[in-house]
């Protein structure tokens, strides 16, 4: 008996409860802002598809993130998403009661169900505050993803994390595990705390306590900059948290350059902690060298990503890789010209869809070039536009180029708002027979896909170290796309040069990257697109055998069920079954 399958059918004292912010369960749901949320939605997939028990946490976001809308200068602006929980959810009966600010503020829950590719389905309950009892002020607060002002996201990091452990009480699900996805629903620990001394105050709580809530806690940190973690001031934390729970916080060294640090609770309360690539896990133990840090890649769902010609020629040469991501290794015995055709189709689709929304016709036989993500400032969507004339040259020398952008910047983000102005205002200077770049509005789950299976290249310039994991370039590898990209984030692990995909060589000159890039284009992936496709189709291939099959949720989750949720059921059978164990 496997390892997952020991956990799947175990007893209660098994179950994972899993914390997320934000979770991308369906397109039709806003319930998410980008990376963070898929890479919860694509965890929450494989967690159904590989039975395991577990049960998530996540904010009813009614109001959703937001619509992005762009003017022929680029400006953004910015609507709600509202959407019917009511028809998309199942109410939960229970209402529980938490106090923020000093007020009780009641919480209920709805649930949707994820069904797995065998049966097996998981339960995500998203809290909503919405309720006739509450203050007006507290009424709107599970209404908007990442909105409002630090008050408004410290009130609902409260709902996220002791309302959370609140309702997964009153449901009767106890949970052996407890999984923070990013330190937005740290106060989880507070909760369980709370509960390890049956009402006695937080300030009684002794060491044998804080290990008993140790022992339950996963932290997953997402982010390799100080400034990206949550930090509220002390007197927010006072007034909005309690004078009881904050002062404890503090004993604890819970603080941090005088601020309320979401991930210091987080690191303090879990016996384990990890990065989410493998260089994020050195970036984030030189930020934290105190704690024991490790490193679990990211990755995403394999059946999600794959577009639907893709998905055919997997069906019929490898039934089970739906099941079994590792299958997909066994993509390196699929014909040339099976991938070929299966990446056409996906191009014209993306080709379509481009026509549709723009009214501009791209070409198929045109390479074409991917770039899509959050416009945050060190994501460097222009360091492609360094030097504009060599850019057009190249251009108009091999073949020509197609690009395609797209990306929201936070409502707040200025100067991402400015990175998006500034690639429309190049395209518009650019744009010729040889050469077309589009900035496509309203990324999103729907158009993420078609874009990751559809262009020819992967390109992702962040500026490093800033670059925690990267999962786009995973859902292009699944659809034979390879990759050109900064060594940084995941692509340290994934890169194979020439085989899948290419690297743009590190410097701290920017313009010395951007030279790198050029040098890419000009002298392999434009000569072996248009010259070589043969070679072309084998790098496709190869892409999917050795990327596609690894930076997977599958292999991720599995990670996190023998080193994170159940490591001792891990040495438990290798002292009873130590030769079935190392034969596996």
């Amino acid at each position: 008996m496997s390892l997952l399958t020991t956990i799947s059918s175990c007893s209660e004292n098994s179950r994972i409860a899993y914390f997320s912010m934000e979770i991308a369960v369906a397109p039709d749901m806003p319930t998410y802002s980008g990376g963070l949320g898929v890479l919860a939605g694509d965890t929450l997939r494989s967690a159904a598809d590989m039975g395991l028990p577990l049960a998530a946490v996540t904010l009813a976001h009614r109001k959703g993130y937001f619509r992005q809308y762009l003017d022929a200068n680029g400006v953004q602006t910015e609507e709600p998403q509202p959407w019917n929980i009511e028809e998309r959810l199942s109410p939960e009966a229970p209402v529980i009661t938490i106090e923020i600010e000093g007020r009780p503020v009641a919480v209920r829950a709805w649930r949707y169900d994820l069904h797995g590719v065998t049966g097996h389905s998981i339960a995500i309950y998203f809290l909503d505050a919405d309720l006739d009892q509450n203050d007006p002020r507290d009424r709107v607060l599970t209404d908007r993803l990442y909105g409002g002002d630090s008050d408004y996201r410290l009130r609902q990091e409260i709902i996220l994390g002791i309302g959370g452990v609140r309702i997964l009480d009153a449901l009767d699900y106890k949970a052996a595990v407890y999984h923070m996805n990013e330190g937005h629903a740290a106060l989880l620990t507070l909760a369980l705390l709370e509960d390890q001394l049956q009402g006695q105050p937080l300030a009684t709580a002794n060491d044998q306590d804080i290990a008993v809530v140790r022992q339950k806690c996963v932290f997953t940190t997402h982010t390799p900059v100080p400034a990206g973690h949550d930090r509220f001031s002390l007197e927010q934390a006072h007034r909005i948290l309690g004078d009881k729970r904050t002062s404890f916080l503090e004993k604890k060294d819970c603080t941090h350059e005088g601020l309320l640090n979401m991930t210091y609770i987080a690191l303090r309360f879990s016996r384990f902690v990890n990065g989410v690539a493998m260089q994020h896990g050195k970036v984030s133990r030189e930020m934290f060298p105190e704690y024991n840090i490790s490193a679990i890649t990211n990755g995403v769902h394999a059946a999600t990503w794959t577009s639907a010609p893709f998905q055919s020629i997997f069906d019929r040469h490898m039934p089970r890789w739906r099941q079994d991501n590792v299958t997909l290794r066994y993509a390196i015995d699929i014909s040339e010209e099976e991938i070929e055709s299966a990446h056409t189709q996906a191009k014209q689709l993306l080709i379509d869809t481009v026509a549709q929304r723009t009214g501009i016709t791209l070409k198929a036989d045109v390479f074409t070039i991917g770039f899509a993500r959050r416009a945050a400032t060190y994501k460097r969507a222009d360091l492609l536009f360094t030097d504009p004339e060599r850019l057009v040259r190249c251009a108009h020398e091999q073949g020509g180029l197609q690009i395609l952008y797209s990306g929201k910047a936070h409502p707040a983000d200025e100067p991402g708002k400015a990175k998006i102005r500034h690639v429309i205002e190049l395209a518009k200077e650019l744009n010729s027979d040889a050469i077309r770049i589009i900035y496509l509005e309203n990324y999103e789950w729907e158009l993420g896909a078609l874009l990751t299976s559809g262009v020819d290249v992967w390109l992702n310039t962040p500026k490093r170290p800033y670059e925690a994991s990267g999962t786009s370039g995973m859902k292009a590898a699944l659809n034979g796309v390879p990759s050109l990209s900064i060594l940084d984030g995941w692509w340290i692990e994934g890169w194979i040069e020439g085989v899948t995909g290419w690297a743009i060589e590190d410097n701290d000159d920017e313009a010395d990257e951007a030279g790198s890039l050029y040098d890419h284009l000009e002298r392999v992936l434009l000569p072996l697109f248009y010259s070589q496709p043969q070679q072309w189709r084998r790098i496709m291939r190869s892409t999917i055998a050795l990327n596609g099959s690894f930076f997977n949720t599958q292999r991720m989750l599995e990670q996190y069920v023998v080193n994170a949720y159940f490591p001792e059921e891990r040495v438990q059978q290798t002292v009873e079954k130590p030769d079935a164990v190392l034969a596996r």
